[in-house]
C-alpha cells in the first residue's frame, strides 16, 4: 500500500485507509460536503468529499476500513485528499498491522525483560505482587498491546511497554550507581509507575481516553489496581505498601504535573526524574524523526512540548 508519509501534491490515490473521524459540513455557499481523516501507522490526513451525491460515494462509518481513490492538494501548506470514491472493505482486504503506529523494538522480547527484573526483585512480598501482574498473561497481552499516551510519546501499540521498561532499565543504572537506594522497590515503582493507562486509555483503534481515564487519570487508576492485587497478599507489610503506593502517586515529581504528592522518598524522586526523562527524549525524537529541517541549518522549528527550537547533532 501507499503510506499517507509518503503522498506528495498532485498524486492520484487508490487504497485502502481506516477511516479516523468522519462529519458533515456546509460552505459559504449553504452546500454540504464530507470531512473525513484517514489513517495509517504512518499518519493521518484531512480529506474532503464535495459531492457527497456522487455514487461513488457509499456509506461508510468511523473506524471502518474504506478503499478511497482521490487526489492529492496542498491546503494550509499541508497535504489533503479529495476523494471522488470511497466505499468500505472486509476483513481480508487489509492488514491491520498497515493502519496502527507500532513499537519498532521487539515485545516478546520486551516482555522477557520485564519478567527478568521481577524474577531479580530479592523482597518477597514485592515480587509477589508484580507477579500478580507481569506473570499473568492477560494483563500482559493488554499492558503488551497499549500505547504509552494518546499523543506525545510512545503514542503506539507496544509503546507503554516499551517506556515502562526504560523507565526501569534507567532505574535500575541509578540503583547501581547510588548503592544507598532500595533496588527493590525502585525497580517495582518503575515497573508499575504506569499500568493504570490500560485503562486509562482505549486500546486501538481508538486510543482516546476512556471515562475513567478522564474523571479518574492513570495514577488513581494505577494505585485502585494495586491496592486490589494487594487484598490477595495479607501479609505485605503496611509500611512497604505505603512506600509503594507514594511512588506511585509522586512519580509525576510536581502537583502542576499531575501527582497528589511530590516525592519524599529517595526511589521516588528517582523514579519521576526517570520517568520524565524517557518522555522527553522520546518526545524529542519522534519530533525530529516527524519533521524535516526548516533550513540548511538543520534546524526543526520550535517545539511546544519542549518549549524550545530543536535541531539533530551535526555529524
Amino acid at each position: 500500500m501507499r503510506y499517507i508519509e509518503t503522498l506528495r501534491d498532485g498524486m492520484r490515490v487508490s487504497d485502502v485507509y481506516l477511516c479516523k473521524t468522519k462529519s458533515i459540513a456546509i460552505t459559504k455557499n449553504g452546500k454540504e460536503y464530507g470531512n473525513v481523516v484517514l489513517q495509517d501507522k504512518t499518519g493521518q490526513i484531512e480529506c474532503k468529499i464535495w459531492d457527497l451525491g456522487n455514487p461513488g460515494i457509499s456509506e461508510f462509518e468511523p473506524l471502518d476500513y474504506v478503499h478511497v481513490d482521490g487526489n492529492i492538494t496542498v491546503f494550509n501548506n499541508a497535504n489533503q485528499l479529495n476523494i471522488q470514491r470511497i466505499r468500505p472493505v472486509g476483513e481480508g482486504q487489509y492488514d491491520p498491522s498497515d493502519y496502527f503506529p507500532v513499537t519498532s523494538k521487539n515485545i516478546p522480547d520486551m516482555i522477557s525483560k520485564v519478567r527478568k527484573l521481577v524474577s531479580d526483585i530479592k523482597n518477597e512480598h514485592l515480587k509477589a505482587l508484580l507477579s500478580l501482574f507481569f506473570m499473568d498473561e492477560d494483563f500482559m497481552k493488554r499492558f503488551s498491546q497499549h500505547s504509552a499516551a494518546k499523543s506525545v510519546h510512545h503514542g503506539y501499540i507496544g509503546g507503554l511497554l516499551e517506556h515502562t521498561l526504560s523507565v526501569a532499565e534507567l532505574c535500575l543504572m541509578c540503583a547501581q550507581h547510588y548503592p544507598f537506594v532500595n533496588k527493590d522497590l525502585l525497580i517495582s515503582g518503575a515497573l508499575l509507575h504506569d499500568i493504570g493507562k490500560t485503562s486509562e486509555l482505549s486500546a486501538f483503534p481508538y486510543n482516546d481516553y476512556t471515562d475513567d481515564g478522564q474523571l479518574l487519570g492513570h495514577i488513581v487508576i494505577g494505585t485502585a489496581m494495586i491496592e486490589e492485587k494487594l487484598r490477595q497478599l495479607p501479609e505485605f507489610p503496611q509500611k512497604l505498601r505505603a512506600e509503594l503506593i507514594h511512588m506511585i502517586l509522586s512519580h509525576h515529581g510536581e502537583l502542576e504535573f499531575g501527582s497528589p504528592k511530590k516525592p519524599a522518598l529517595m526511589e521516588a524522586l528517582i523514579l519521576s526524574f526517570a520517568d520524565n526523562m524517557d518522555a522527553k527524549v522520546e518526545t524529542m525524537y519522534e519530533a525530529l524523526e516527524a519533521k524535516p529541517a526548516q533550513n540548511s541549518d538543520g534546524w526543526i522549528g520550535y517545539q511546544k512540548l519542549l518549549d524550545s527550537n530543536i535541531r539533530k547533532t551535526s555529524i
